[in-house]
Formats: structure tokens, C-alpha cells, sequence
């Protein structure tokens, strides 16, 4: 059995996923109205990966015997500026998750919850790749999105990418 600590740690995550998808589905909204559909796409996307996030910390709980408790996920209230705002907002998100998942690591360490460390170096992993791609798209929207032949081709390269659920994901 988890600890309970970690436990209410991870099962408010799952809300905190949750509120990540909604978050990036907001993006595609702001993305979508603004004729950017590689950028809706993109975000698209990374909503699906946050949900499937969600997924695995729900799966996780139910196989170490905690019983999932869902929260009301909060609406998102951000308004946009400009295009690179959506991005600079994802960026500090993902810095914001990354914050979240250790400390819940930090906890596992503390109690010597091995077997949670373990499922959470996916996640610690994970969380350093999604930094490093929203820190990218900002550095690219800043080089080139001001530019309409520049903002075309970001538009297009994120039009390309294809979801794929994650057959690597944590041990359960």
C-alpha cells in the first residue's frame, strides 16, 4: 500500500494533468480562431499526451490499491495577447509540472518509496523533454514569428506532428 501522503500527491496530479489538457486545448482554441491550424494541431496533440499522463497516474494508484479521487478541473482563463503568448504560457506550465513531479519524487525519496521513484523517472524524464520543446517553440516564434513567411513555416512544421501514445511509459 502507498503511503498516504504520496498517494493524495499523485492523485492530485491526475487532476493537474487533466487541468494541463484542458490548458493545451484552450491553446488550440486561441491558435484555431487565429487561422494557425498547425499551431492548434500542435496543441492538440500535446492535450492527448497530458490526458494519457493523466491515464497512467490513475492506473498506477488503482494498482497499488488507492482508490482515485477525481477533482473538479478548473477552467482556463488565459487571454492572449499575441502568438507567441500561448507559448511563453506553455513553457512556464510545463516548469510548473516539472515542479510538481519532484516534489512528489522528493516525498517517494523520503519515505524510501522505491517503487514510486521508479514510475516517476518516466515522468521526471518526460517533463525534461517537454521543457526543452516549449522553450524551442518560443525561441523559434521569436526568431521567425514575427515574419509572415517565417510564421507560415513554424505553422507547417507543427502540422506535422503525429500523436503517438506512449508504449514506454512508467512500470506500473
Amino acid at each position: 500500500m502507498l503511503n498516504q501522503k504520496i498517494a493524495a500527491m499523485l492523485n492530485d496530479q491526475i487532476n493537474k494533468e487533466l487541468y494541463s489538457a484542458y490548458l493545451y486545448l484552450d491553446f488550440a482554441n486561441y491558435y484555431a480562431d487565429e487561422g494557425l491550424d498547425g499551431f492548434a494541431h500542435w496543441y492538440e496533440v500535446q492535450a492527448q499526451e497530458e490526458r494519457d499522463h493523466a491515464f497512467m497516474l490513475r492506473r498506477y494508484l488503482i494498482n497499488n490499491g488507492v482508490r482515485v479521487e477525481f477533482q473538479a478541473v478548473a477552467k482556463p482563463d488565459k487571454v492572449f495577447a499575441d502568438h507567441l503568448a500561448p507559448l511563453e504560457a506553455g513553457y512556464a506550465h510545463e516548469q510548473y509540472v516539472t515542479s510538481l513531479i519532484t516534489a512528489i519524487y522528493h516525498e517517494a525519496f523520503e519515505q524510501k518509496d522505491y517503487k514510486t521513484m521508479q514510475f516517476l523517472d518516466w515522468f521526471i524524464k518526460e517533463q525534461g523533454e517537454e521543457e526543452t520543446t516549449a522553450d524551442d517553440m518560443v525561441k523559434k516564434m521569436k526568431l521567425f514569428g514575427n515574419e509572415a513567411k517565417g510564421l507560415y513555416a513554424l505553422n507547417q512544421e507543427l502540422a506535422a506532428r503525429v500523436y503517438t501514445p506512449s508504449a514506454t511509459g512508467p512500470a506500473m
